[in-house]
């Protein structure tokens, strides 16, 4: 199947999709719709302060925010989510960029797109795949929604989602941030893409560690 064609989203000050896209090295075919949060500052992406927090901080925190519990309980979540509509899922945790990432400037949002495309979201029969995807030293998550979704929600609500779960990690709050942010998730997709006849599992609900 081919990749989903390239849908319109709001501006945002990484540049627009397209320039993205082409940062990332991907090719014409690769279409998606990327919204998320606004990171105040965000736009100095070689700074030695975030080049400190990917080197030291990201792996050493990541196992005692995300522990074996946690998961089970994001998998249970997700899967309960995808028996009330026919979209899928899938929450991706990175604790930090590589050297050659980092000092090229690799924005959350280029890497959430390249990470859509690599782990195959897009290829749902519905174009109905949804990537929540938190980079964990740069305290970021970026949703990132296939066109058969984004066409029906539109930027603001994935936006308001990401700052909710964000304020949540603030607070120390990971896992209650996550599943209240796919329980808002699962309200959208049950509103615009209903579960009905057959409806397998296309992608893993297991949270995945790059």
């Amino acid at each position: 199947r081919g990749m989903p064609a390239l849908a319109g989203h709001a501006p945002h000050p990484f540049g627009s999709l397209a320039e993205v896209r082409g940062a990332g090295g991907f090719s014409r075919e690769v279409g998606v719709v990327l919204v998320g949060a606004e990171h105040p500052g965000a736009g100095d992406m070689t700074s030695i302060k975030r080049v400190l927090k990917h080197l030291f901080y990201g792996r050493l925190y990541l196992a005692k925010r995300f522990p074996a519990s946690s998961k089970a309980a994001i998998t249970e979540a997700i899967a309960q989510s995808e028996s009330r509509h026919m979209g899928e899922l899938s929450f991706v945790v990175e604790p930090d960029l590589d050297w050659h990432d980092l000092f090229r400037g690799v924005t959350p949002r280029q890497r959430a797109v390249e990470v859509f495309s690599r782990l195959h979201i897009w290829d749902t029969e519905h174009n109905s795949g949804v990537l929540i995807y938190l980079l964990f030293a740069d305290s970021c998550v970026e949703i990132v929604a296939d066109r058969g979704i984004h066409a029906c929600v539109g930027d603001a609500q994935w936006k308001a989602i990401c700052s909710e779960m964000e304020s949540s990690f603030r607070e120390g709050m990971f896992e209650q941030g996550v599943l209240a942010g796919i329980a808002r998730i699962s309200d959208l997709l049950e509103k615009h893409f209903p579960a009905q006849g057959a409806n397998p599992n296309e992608l893993p609900n297991e949270p995945e560690l790059l």
